[in-house]
Formats: C-alpha cells, sequence, structure tokens
C-alpha cells in the first residue's frame, strides 16, 4: 500500500528513502552496535555523522568559508531572541513584516533592542511585500530582519534584497526556516540565515544557523553561553549536547538531495526545477478555477506553502473528509487565517501535487 501524501507545513514530509534508512540503522548505526540516540556526542562515531553532514550543508548550499555553521536547539522562535542576543549590541534593529513570522520576530527583539518596523505588508492583509525602494532603514541598524518565506501566509521573496543598494551597511538577517534547500541563496546579500529543521530537512529538534564570521563575538552579556553564537562557533556546536537524532536525520536528508538529479543538474538547484514546476501546476489550476482561490501577489507567491480558500467556504469539512479519504493529509490552513495550505517542500513529489489537483478537480465538479 502506497503512503498518503502528507502536505503538513511543519513537522512536514520526510522523504521516504531517508526513514528507510533511518529505520534499518536505528539499532545498530555503522555496524557499532549503537542507535544514534544512544551515542556520545563526542564519539567517534557520532563526529563523523556530525562532520558529514555539516561538510554536506556547506556544499549544498554553496556556504563561504567565511561563514560557520551552527547546529543549535530552540526552532525558529528561539532564534528571534538569540539572534539580537548576539547581533544588536542593544542598538536598533530594523524589520521587514510581511506575516505571522516575521511579526513574531519583530516582537521578541524589543526585549533585547530597539525594534523598528521599517516596512509591512499589513495593508494588503499580508498578501504581498512593500517596494524595497519605499523602506524605511535606519542608518543606525545593527542588522536588518526578514522572512524569506511565510509558512502561514505564503509570501516568499523571489530574490532577496540588495541592502548596499538601498544605502544600508547592515548585514541582512533571513529566517529561511520553510524555504532552505529549495532554492538558491545568493550569500553575498546575507549576514546570517537560520531555520527550523522540521519543514524541510528533518525532524523538529535542530535549528540550522549559517553566521558570517564577523558578526559572531559580539553578544550583549546576559546572552546565555549556550546561545553565544561564537561559543557555539569555537565548540564545534558542541558546547552543550546537541540534538543528535536531527542532526543525524538531516546528514541523511543531505545526502538524499545530493542524490536527486534533474537533467545536467543536481542538489538544490534539481531541486528548485522540480519546487517550480510544482508550484506552477498547482497555481496554474488554482488561477483558473472557480471555486478555489489563492489571495496572494503573483509576485511574491511561495513555492512551499500555498494558502487557498473555497469560494464557498460552508464545504470546507467536506473537502477535508474528501481530501483525507484519497490519501491528501494535513491540508487545513492555520488557525490564524484559515481555508487550506499546501506546504511543497522538497520531499513532496509532483505525483502528490497531481493527485491534489485530481481530487480538487473532482470536488469542484460535485460541487457545481
Amino acid at each position: 500500500m502506497s503512503r498518503p501524501f502528507n502536505f503538513s507545513a511543519g513537522p512536514a514530509a520526510i522523504p521516504e528513502e531517508v526513514l528507510h534508512q533511518a529505520a534499518n540503522e536505528m539499532l545498530n548505526w555503522g555496524g557499532s552496535g549503537m542507535g544514534v540516540m544512544e551515542m556520545s556526542h563526542r564519539g567517534k562515531e557520532f563526529i563523523s555523522i556530525y562532520e558529514t553532514a555539516e561538510a554536506d550543508l556547506r556544499e549544498l548550499l554553496a556556504v563561504p568559508s567565511n561563514f560557520h555553521i551552527l547546529f543549535m536547539q530552540g526552532g525558529g522562535l528561539a532564534e528571534n531572541a538569540i539572534v539580537p542576543l548576539n547581533l544588536s549590541k542593544g542598538g536598533a534593529v530594523d524589520f521587514v513584516v510581511t506575516g505571522s513570522w516575521s511579526q513574531k520576530s519583530h516582537k521578541e527583539a524589543g526585549k533585547y533592542a530597539s525594534n523598528r518596523l521599517a516596512a509591512s505588508g499589513a495593508a494588503s492583509n499580508f498578501t504581498s511585500v512593500p517596494d524595497a525602494a519605499s523602506w524605511a532603514l535606519s542608518k543606525d541598524a545593527q542588522y536588518v530582519h526578514l522572512c524569506s518565506n511565510e509558512t502561514i501566509h505564503g509570501v516568499e521573496f523571489q530574490q532577496l534584497p540588495d541592502l548596499k543598494a538601498l544605502g544600508c551597511d547592515a548585514p541582512l538577517v533571513i529566517d529561511f526556516s520553510s524555504n532552505v534547500a529549495s532554492r538558491a541563496l545568493d550569500w553575498s546579500r546575507v549576514g546570517l540565515a537560520f531555520g527550523g529543521a522540521q519543514k524541510n530537512i528533518g525532524p523538529a529538534g535542530l535549528t540550522i544557523v549559517i553566521v558570517r564570521d564577523d558578526l559572531l563575538g559580539h553578544a550583549l552579556e546576559i546572552c546565555p553561553s549556550a546561545f553565544n553564537y561564537k561559543t557555539v562557533a569555537d565548540n564545534q556546536s558542541m558546547f552543550n549536547t546537541p540534538p543528535t537524532w536531527g542532526i543525524y536525520m538531516a546528514g541523511l536528508t543531505f545526502q538524499w538531495l545530493k542524490r536527486q538529479t534533474e537533467g545536467a543538474l543536481s542538489g538544490v538547484a534539481a531541486m528548485e526545477v522540480r519546487n517550480k514546476a510544482k508550484a506552477e501546476f498547482f497555481y496554474q489550476y488554482l488561477d483558473n478555477s472557480q471555486l478555489y482561490v489563492n489571495k496572494v501577489d503573483v509576485a511574491y507567491r511561495s513555492r512551499m506553502n500555498i494558502p487557498f480558500f473555497l469560494r464557498d467556504e460552508s464545504r470546507n469539512d467536506a473537502f477535508l473528509s474528501g481530501a483525507k479519504a484519497r490519501g491528501l493529509l494535513q491540508l487545513k490552513g492555520h488557525k490564524s487565517v484559515g481555508g487550506m495550505r499546501a506546504s511543497l517542500y522538497n520531499a513532496m513529489p509532483i505525483e502528490g501535487v497531481q493527485a491534489l489537483v485530481a481530487y480538487m478537480q473532482d470536488f469542484e465538479r460535485t460541487s457545481a
């Protein structure tokens, strides 16, 4: 029996190959006689898992040598505090708010810095992003924060802003939790990127932070040692016991990503081609439907998280019940916005999107 297609926004689907490999190695990793969850994080077995995962992630994302890759805990929400504790110097921080997650980041930073609103998509109900030329960036900002893909509202930056071209010398901080490893990233425009692993990389529990070397060593005195980026970097992410199982599972996913190909492309480049095709296929159906609607500005539509609404919302429960019966899971939208949401992360094959559209077509016909 084939597995259902899981459209959850996170924790999200993990590639089936990865799950099978983890199951096969559960009791005995690499002939060690131990499962990964039983290993010392300082033993040679786990050190090899960690080093391979870090090297594979650096290769996949083309992370420059002047950036540290940190494996931490606490998820994106914790980073909303950890970033200003490390980078704000207690001064001003600018935020571009484009949805629920950047709203949370903006609010949390106010505990540790002067959080300023440089731009907001609230006027469009977070269905678009204000033009970068209109952003009110501060001269004294220690950094500028944005969420590259808003999981709830379905808004994604198709290109990161060039802050220098906007007259701003501050480093750009991005929350890339829900589109990491789904498309190429221009590191020349980024000072720090962070994200929880539970959407596109692996199980909940692991947080990835990729930070430029010159941004280390500026933490506020109140910053806990385990959250000080320099301390974490100096100790190769092992100042405290790291999330070993999460790192292992992420490492398996990185290896899976490296095996993926589309023509001459491989890795993230191949996934970007697939993700673009999946999203275009789904949006094309939505745009030609009489029953469903997506409200996001076409220029900022997410490839990863696609919210949509039934024009007749009295049919919502019937839609979800029928979807579940067809093996299409976790399509209910976030409680804060309602409607439906299909998350098309790397692990979602095109066949899953085709199955969803086929069901939606059938449901639309019976609702006419």
